[in-house]
């Protein structure tokens, strides 16, 4: 009987975290995003952009991750209001929801790119205020 109740505790435990990284995704999502792209990924036409079928969302996961943390046109940085596991997670939500069928980002993905920015940053060296 012991050995029965530790399996289903350990089956419990792997489904809540295999689970755990889309649940987390869509709540930054409806925290960050959905005002904007909507709760159904449709956007507003002529606003903000759909995120449902969209091929850049659905390309190289470092795209959609590089706007997120440096922003883009009317899209706010999300880099200091999201960790790098919020990223992923809303990133791997969103790569899979309403259609999308994308592969999933890890944690360990956007805090490479995150440090790979930073550094470019450094290296372009500080903005001017010359025209």
């Amino acid at each position: 009987m012991k050995t029965h109740v530790t399996a289903l505790m350990a089956l419990v435990g792997f489904t809540a975290g295999a689970h755990g990284a889309e649940g987390d995704g869509k709540a930054v999502f409806q925290k960050n995003c959905a005002a904007c792209h909507q709760a159904n990924g449709k956007g507003i036409p002529g606003a903000f952009p759909a995120l449902a079928g969209n091929a850049f969302v659905q390309g190289p996961a470092k795209d959609p991750a590089t706007v997120l943390l440096k922003g883009r046109g009317g899209m706010p940085d999300f880099s200091q209001s999201l960790t790098d596991g919020d990223i992923a997670a809303v990133l791997t939500y969103v790569r899979s929801s309403w259609g999308n069928s994308a592969s999933a980002l890890a944690t360990e993905e956007v805090a490479a790119l995150r440090s790979e920015l930073s550094a470019a940053q450094v290296a372009a060296g500080p903005m001017s205020n010359k025209h």
